[in-house]
């Protein structure tokens, strides 16, 4: 039996807004694979283009407009039934001209808020995560002796612009770790930070926030555990946990380990290469962990991610005042 290789597709895409901030979406035309679908205006890439010059050409002669082709927002690898395809995404700060559907497609612009409640095909949904919402995953530590001293903690990285935290207090006591996780959700819900909790289905429901479901909670569940509303996360660490997630109607996953880790030394690591093959297998906004921080944002980025999770790297060091 003889074996056809996939193709291999390289399409840029715009983020463009106007003067109101929405954004604009373009509908895929019948005929075209996953027709009726929105998604962010571009094109594919030729073999003798720089991704700048192809977004420039592509969004001339779709929309009719000249553009400022500006920053990365994220380069996400998606598996399709035909062909393997790289969604290569630039925010476009400047443009001029009237945009218009040249090739007979629909336009709407919408408010950033309501991307998420678009059709897109798989490959748009890591963007619309990338644009709305954090790039920083914070997962706590234990606390410790000192509570105090760890709700200070967390106030620093609050401070410090997380707003996404997973609070995981791994071997307390469950009264403690109820009060230390009621005070800390205060905390959160006052900086506006996405709040989720590690394991405790019956306590997010409680409180009204998030999950961050563990893997081995996943065989447990046929449903998504929350309403719509409260975020779910989930760890997983291959093809089978990350589709079973997405089955279930997570809204994001953790992906690792990227690198070795002090917690881990010599344990299994995917790399960043490994983990852009995951990646194109599900639409799940996905953030790395294992090694990584915030200096590695951009390159997360570049493999598909949402951008990192992490512990000691998002942690700040809450210095004790020294006996005199």
């Amino acid at each position: 039996m003889s074996f056809t290789p996939q193709r291999s597709i390289h399409v840029v895409a715009g983020v463009i807004t106007d003067a109101r901030g929405r954004v604009l979406l373009t509908r895929r035309t019948e005929g075209r694979d996953l027709a009726g679908r929105w998604e962010f205006p571009g094109g594919k890439r030729e073999a003798d283009e720089s991704a700048e010059a192809a977004l420039v050409r592509e969004l001339q002669e779709e929309l009719g407009i000249s553009a400022v082709v500006g920053e990365p927002v994220i380069n996400v690898p998606q598996q399709y039934p035909d062909k393997r395809l790289r969604l290569d995404v630039r925010q476009v700060p400047r443009w001029t001209g009237q945009a218009k559907g040249r090739e007979g497609q629909a336009l709407a612009w919408v408010l950033p808020e309501k991307l998420p409640l678009y059709l897109m095909p798989p490959a748009d949904r890591p963007v619309v995560a990338a644009l709305l919402y954090p790039d920083r995953y914070l997962v706590t530590p234990a606390p410790g002796k000192d509570d105090h001293a760890w709700l200070d903690a967390l106030d620093g990285a609050l401070r410090q612009g997380v707003r996404r935290v997973q609070l995981r207090l791994p071997d307390i006591e469950t009264s403690r770790r109820e009060r230390l996780i009621r005070s800390a959700v205060l905390q959160c819900q006052r900086a506006h930070a996405d709040v989720l909790i590690n394991g405790d289905i019956r306590l997010a429901r409680e409180l009204g926030v998030g999950v961050h479901l563990r893997a081995a909670q996943l065989p447990e569940l046929e449903r998504r555990p929350l309403p719509d509303g409260q975020w779910v996360g989930v760890s997983c660490h291959g093809a089978e946990e990350l589709r079973h997630a997405e089955d279930l109607g997570c809204d994001f996953a953790v992906l690792g380990s990227i690198h070795d880790t002090p917690s881990h030394p010599g344990g299994t690591t995917l790399g960043w290469d490994a983990f852009a093959r995951l990646r194109e297998g599900v639409s799940l906004p996905l953030y790395a962990i294992g090694g990584v921080g915030p200096e590695d944002i951009g390159h997360a980025r570049q493999h598909g991610a949402q951008g990192i999770a992490a512990i000691r790297a998002l942690w700040p060091q809450v210095r004790t005042a020294q006996p005199v």
